[in-house]
């Protein structure tokens, strides 16, 4: 049962080397890698600048509602 063990453990180190290294070496997969890291900036970017704007809103609305409580 421990040889089966090991032998996976090896084939799993094998196959993961050569994907790494043929994912590594493929610029394909650098530009892919480049334009998603890009994406995932722009977006989070964009939900940020979207959280503070919704931030500001709901503060403006809390005076609004504020103000014509107390009238």
């Amino acid at each position: 049962m421990a040889g089966g063990n090991f032998m996976h453990r090896v084939m799993s180190y094998l196959v993961n080397e050569l994907l790494v290294n043929s994912l590594a070496n493929s610029p394909a997969f650098q530009r892919f890698a480049v334009r998603t890291s890009k994406r995932i900036e722009d977006i989070s970017s964009k939900a940020a600048q979207t959280q503070q704007e919704l931030a500001e809103r709901m503060k403006d609305i809390s005076k609004d509602f504020e103000s014509f409580k107390k009238q």
